[in-house]
């Protein structure tokens, strides 16, 4: 899943992609690199970001939309409002991405129940402003996966077919550092609730962190666009234990982790490959 972010503040490539002819040309550019669907998305959910008006994002996005899926794109809008979701389905997307789990707007299990698109549900616990005061967790991962799972149930009450949903951890969201690692290894987790599984990883905070220079109060976290090698890493491995997709801002070397992980996997299964691995 290749971001397109129609946005002029996004933490990792903020005004890059604005207008609508940048956007579709950067979604094109992705098709190329690899990427099997492109995420576009009008408001931007680094932390500390301000909402945008409904009548904004919606002028962002649409355009896109309609424009990449006559191009024969697979798109998914990266909303958390039900009106969006709605308009964009009808411009073409074929997938709702919304990081609030149906939190932020009551409407949008509705939207997503009538229009039948596909849904990714993530974990979420407030908005970008307050996003950081709510990381308080007993067990960062049976946390996560019990809140998925009610959210789940509660989208399945308000009409929504369990094979529309898709699942996501939200890394990066109310776990602003080390909180994200135990959820990467413990992906097996959120796949026992049966539901295919995403992962955006990808230049999120965490890796900064990780790959930061320096030593105690002066160490500095990678900029974002030097996150890029540790989110393949990631993609790899995270394919390697069986995500449906992952959401990444750099096509190209993420498709070929995914591609190293699936030949991995077929080599670990006797008579699984003789050298030649499906790419799809």
């Amino acid at each position: 899943m290749g971001v397109v972010n129609v946005t002029p503040d996004s933490f990792s490539d903020g005004g890059e992609w604005f207008s609508p002819e940048a956007g579709v040309q950067h979604g094109l550019e992705l098709l190329g690199e690899g990427a099997d669907i492109l995420d576009v998305g009008g408001e931007s959910t680094r932390p500390g970001s301000a909402r945008v008006p409904e009548e904004q994002e919606l002028a962002r996005v649409i355009p896109v939309i309609s424009r990449l899926a006559a191009a024969g794109a697979v798109v998914s809008v990266d909303t958390t409002r039900a009106s969006v979701a709605e308009r964009a389905v009808a411009a073409g997307a074929r997938i709702v991405n919304d990081v609030s789990g149906g939190l932020a707007d009551p409407g949008m299990a509705r939207a997503v129940a009538e229009t039948g698109a596909a849904y990714v549900c993530m974990h979420w616990r407030g908005h970008a402003d307050v996003m950081d005061s709510l990381e308080v967790y007993d067990d960062v991962v049976a946390d996560v996966r019990d809140e998925l799972a009610a959210r789940l149930a509660a989208l399945e009450a308000d009409g929504v077919r369990r094979e529309q949903v898709v699942l996501d951890p939200g890394l990066g969201f109310s776990k602003a550092g080390a909180l994200n690692w135990p959820l990467l290894a413990r992906l097996d987790a959120l796949h026992a609730l049966g539901r295919p599984v995403l992962v955006g990883a990808s230049r999120k905070r965490f890796l900064g962190r990780l790959l930061a220079t320096g030593h105690g109060d002066v160490a500095e976290p990678a900029p974002p666009l030097a996150r890029d090698e540790a989110t393949a890493a990631v993609s790899a491995l995270a394919a390697a234990t069986g995500a449906w997709a992952v959401r990444v801002h750099a096509a190209r070397a993420s498709r070929d982790a995914v591609r190293v992980a699936a030949a991995w996997a077929a080599g670990a299964t006797p008579g699984g490959t003789d050298g030649e691995v499906d790419s799809s």
